[in-house]
């Protein structure tokens, strides 16, 4: 009994060792989306700065389809040692609400949130509305009328604006939704006048809003956006709803505590380095910082919010 102990300790004891040894070789990091947009680049920056740090080299693997689905996947069912890690999105929030897979947040331990960019609601330069509250009392009396656009049917662009218009009280069927590839084209659409609203992040829009071609008339942050200070929050209009994309972190369920904290501690320093802060801002993305167990409940809080607004839009499929 005392010799069974004594092994059950030592292999304790090698277990941990050998998990502190890390990285011993070189480490994956998958990305969900395609090579050259916003998370691949902040993938592959946090991969050379991961390179430098650790001792290591950090090689992002683009892994796209399914709506983020086949990269999540391919993350969350890797061997739980730590060498492999995936730039999760919010979709794993939501795409399995929409029946794309079976994964679901739970699949991943968490080791950090570095970005979050809230949704902004833009117009055309000329457009007839000066403030978002003429434009919801627009739609109020012209049901039916006005198009909106900014990402595929039930991307989080899509849902952030029918979030709004149920926190503002109105039915998100009072305006039509027009999909597209994502925000890029949805503001050629606005700037061409095939459509009257975009719902995109503020950071997408930065080039039409400084060109003086498109007009934010809100945010939806807790917080005005340090861009342009002089856009309101929804909550400071009165409608209490937040939306936006955000990236962080996240390795397979199951990899060793020791691991994960080498990991978190590597990752936050990177996040509160110069070099990241002027990273984020030359590519217009927002900064937000949140360890392992903080990031963990925010997921787990955006899952069960977006639910409700898939439900609203009539994407929840299960």
């Amino acid at each position: 009994m005392k010799r069974a102990l004594v092994l059950v300790f030592l292999s304790v004891v090698m277990v941990a060792a050998f998990a502190v040894n890390y990285p011993r070789k070189p480490v994956t990091i998958i990305c969900p989306w395609g090579a050259g947009g916003g998370t691949d680049r902040l993938a592959r920056f946090l991969a050379d700065e991961l390179s430098k740090k650790l001792g290591q080299p950090f090689t992002v693997v683009n892994r796209t389809g399914g709506g983020g689905a086949v990269g999540h996947a391919a993350g969350a069912y890797a061997a739980p040692d730590g060498y492999t890690l995936t730039l999760v999105t919010l979709e794993i929030a939501t795409m399995h609400w929409m029946g794309l897979t079976d994964l679901t947040f739970e699949a991943f331990d968490y080791i950090a949130q570095v970005n979050e960019d809230p949704a902004g609601v833009i117009v055309k330069a000329d457009a007839p509305w000066k403030t978002l509250h003429d434009l919801l009392n627009d739609i109020k009396a012209n049901p039916g009328k006005y198009l909106f656009s900014g990402t595929a049917a039930g991307g989080i662009w899509d849902l952030a604006r029918i979030g709004m218009l149920d926190a503002a009280g109105i039915s998100p069927d009072a305006v039509t939704w027009v999909p597209t590839t994502g925000a890029a084209q949805g503001l050629v659409e606005l700037l061409g006048g095939h459509v009257h609203v975009v719902t995109c992040s503020i950071a997408e829009a930065v080039s039409q809003i400084q060109s003086g071609q498109a007009r934010a008339l809100a945010v939806m942050a807790d917080e005005r956006h340090p861009m342009f200070p002089d856009v309101p929050t929804l909550k400071e209009l009165g409608i209490d709803w937040t939306a936006g994309t955000w990236r962080g972190v996240a390795v397979p369920k199951g990899t060793p505590s020791e691991i994960k904290k080498i990991l978190e501690d590597a990752i936050i320093e990177i996040a509160n380095s110069e070099s990241f802060k002027n990273f984020m801002q030359t590519n217009g993305f927002g900064i937000k910082i949140r360890r392992g167990q903080e990031f963990y409940e925010f997921v787990k809080q955006q899952d069960q919010a977006w639910k409700k607004v898939l439900e609203l839009g009539g994407y929840l499929q299960k």
